[in-house]
């Protein structure tokens, strides 16, 4: 590799303090010029902090930065963006109402005559973005993209400006296959500029197609570093637990097997004919008690879709829905809550977590009206119940009262489902549950499904990992541009029957879409 031995970004004994947290802890790494380098561990081992410290986001208390040899320090992120740093986040940090090619040039609009020149920043964005393979107006809002596309843009932005060092945690999150080539492909090309590129992904095939080096982050310290060829995948996934990886198996993956379900009983959910505008067409879905019914298919199948209808978030032309046999009324947010389901949205950032809140508050959120009478909470008892989530999914905090936004992305889903369960769900629509969580943690989180569903909640598990669908569901539930298409049960549920499933839906449509 060109450069390979020239040190662009180093990272010398930085050390991170937050109350009742050492966040990270004498961390040192060093990116060389033209390496892509691997930064993996659990949530909550310190990642997050130390692209925040190397952006300006966070200031070290101990330990420095050096680029080029040379110490540096950056009081804000646009100081680190003007020394050539660029972060893509896993969550897309632009602004949904603003048109895509606004939000592409952010901060950097062409002007004439002081004015911005609008017709050439549209066509500049149209040519850009073709190259990402989005293709479209760009002047619509950004918000009308789906996740993928708006991702999309988001790497686009980020490598358009004069970047020595760009780091990309979890950019494959909400990407199809055709997307994560794009990417890949563009990681290919900074790669031959010379350019550093800090990868962060719990997603181990990723890491070893594309990184070079890794550095193992445990409790906020270096605990391994070095090449990632010849470095076994389950040494690797030892070194970020901190125990043999067959305990994590044990305890968490090989138990998610489902098969809880009474196939004699009534369905705890029904949902039939479920129609939205251009979204779905007919949707069926049932889900019997103890049941993990999985929705399977392509990035804009209707996954999420069906989710958001049976939650009363979707607004629907047509469609009934019913919890143990009872008609949920028209549907919305409030019926659906009042019938008994819960949803962990796609999104939890944006409709999720409240960042501004304790993770406390954010698991009492749920629960406030039933621990308040005469408008006076019965904090004992609130106290109570969130320490018993705390512990039951063994959420890492320094306490309740810690702000949820300073948690990892891990145990901020966890205080999610924590804040779900509180509410005693009958049905828990579950959607992409895992997506950005670390290997221990998706084991635990795997475990929990399953736990529950042999207590007999009804749970809709929607996953763009085809082995956590084979692994978690007693069915799988095919979905094509809103429509269902298929159905796998027993011992259909295996990823050759599933990926065949949704192979043969695509194939149908593109076929009918040529007649």
């Amino acid at each position: 590799m060109s450069h390979a031995d020239a040190p662009l970004l180093d990272v010398v004994g930085v050390t991170k303090q937050f109350p009742g947290v050492r966040a990270l802890d004498e961390v040192s790494m060093t990116l060389r010029n033209g390496e892509v380098h691997a930064l993996v561990g659990e949530n909550g081992a310190g990642k997050s902090t130390l692209i925040k410290v190397i952006t300006g986001v966070y200031q070290p208390d101990a330990g420095e930065l050096r680029m080029g040899g040379a110490r540096t320090a950056f009081p804000a992120p646009l100081d680190a963006q003007r020394a050539g740093i660029s972060t893509i986040y896993q969550e897309v940090n632009l602004i949904p109402l603003m048109s895509v090619a606004r939000n592409l040039f952010l901060g950097r609009e062409p002007r004439r005559f002081g004015i911005i020149d609008t017709a050439r920043m549209n066509r500049e964005a149209t040519g850009t973005l073709r190259g990402y393979g989005i293709v479209g107006d760009v002047r619509r809002p950004l918000g009308e993209l789906g996740l993928g596309a708006q991702q999309m843009v988001a790497l686009a932005r980020a490598v358009m400006i004069d970047a020595r060092v760009v780091i990309m945690d979890e950019p494959t999150s909400s990407l199809e296959p055709r997307e994560v080539d794009t990417l890949f492909e563009l990681i290919r090309r900074l790669h031959r500029g010379g350019i550093g590129i800090l990868y962060v992904s719990h997603r181990l095939d990723e890491l070893y197609r594309i990184c070079d080096r890794v550095t193992v982050l445990r409790d906020g310290r270096v605990v391994h570093t070095g090449p990632l060829a010849g470095l076994e995948r389950l040494r690797l996934v030892s070194l970020m637990l901190g125990r043999d990886v067959t305990t994590v198996r044990r305890e968490g993956v090989t138990s998610f097997t489902g098969d809880h379900a009474d196939t004699s009983a009534a369905p705890v959910l029904r949902a039939s004919g479920l129609r939205s505008r251009h979204r779905l067409h007919g949707v069926d879905i049932t889900v019997r008690p103890g049941e993990v019914v999985g929705l399977g298919g392509l990035l804009g199948a209707g996954r999420s879709e069906t989710v958001k209808a049976i939650a009363g978030a979707l607004p629907l032309e047509a469609g009934t829905i019913e919890v143990a046999g009872r008609p949920i009324g028209r549907p919305s947010t409030a019926n659906a809550v009042r019938a008994g389901i819960a949803v962990l949205p796609e999104d939890r950032k944006v409709e999720g977590i409240v960042p501004g809140l304790s993770v406390r508050e954010n698991i009492a959120l749920a629960v406030l009206p039933r621990l308040s009478r005469l408008g006076v909470v019965r904090e004992k008892q609130l106290d109570a119940i969130v320490r018993t989530f705390i512990d039951r999914l063994r959420i890492r905090a320094a306490g309740p009262e810690q702000p949820v936004d300073e948690l990892s992305g891990g145990n901020q889903q966890k205080v999610l489902l924590a804040r779900l369960l509180a509410t005693a769900p009958k049905v828990l629509l579950l959607d992409e549950p895992t997506r950005g969580i670390d290997v221990g943690a998706k084991a635990e989180v795997q475990s929990l499904i399953d736990e529950l569903a042999a207590q007999g909640l009804g749970v809709v598990l929607v996953s763009s990992d085809a082995d956590e669908l084979v692994e978690g569901a007693d069915r799988v539930v095919v979905l094509r541009d809103g429509a269902v298409v298929g159905e796998l049960r027993g011992a259909e549920v295996n990823t050759d029957a599933l990926m065949a499933a949704i192979a043969t839906a695509a194939g149908a449509q593109d076929g009918a879409d040529d007649d």
